[in-house]
């Protein structure tokens, strides 16, 4: 069993990237295993490890199909719907509630500081 080249923060060579560095040039790791590793230190906890693979080996995106745009717009639609009254919230229902703030909260008594529920802006 080979053990990882281990670079420490930003000195990995030239012709690695991480998975975020690989999205952003059009790649994906396309199958390859992981090529080395970076390691930034941290004072009271273990280093904060990325995983590096290899530019020439990566593999173009694969483009969004007409029918898989349609699935992320369909599992979008679907967090804005509320679960208790079947309602479209018009945004994304917060997972820490699981309903709309609405039905959460039927007689308004919203938790104190609760950021949905008003506006920095429009508090006077």
């Amino acid at each position: 069993m080979s053990t990882l080249p281990v670079y420490r923060w930003r000195l990995a060579p030239d012709g690695y990237a991480t998975r975020r560095q690989l999205r952003a040039a059009g790649l994906r790791p396309g199958g390859q295993d992981v090529a080395a590793q970076l390691e930034r230190p941290r004072r009271r906890r273990g280093p904060l490890v990325a995983y590096l693979y290899r530019i020439d080996r990566a593999k173009p995106v694969r483009p969004m199909t007409p029918a898989r745009w349609a699935a992320v717009a369909k599992a979008n639609a679907a967090r804005r719907v509320c679960p208790e009254c079947r309602r479209d919230a018009g945004y994304v229902i917060p997972p820490s509630l699981g309903m709309c703030p609405t039905c959460a909260f039927p007689d308004n008594n919203a938790p104190e500081g609760a950021s949905w529920n008003t506006s920095p802006h429009t508090a006077r």
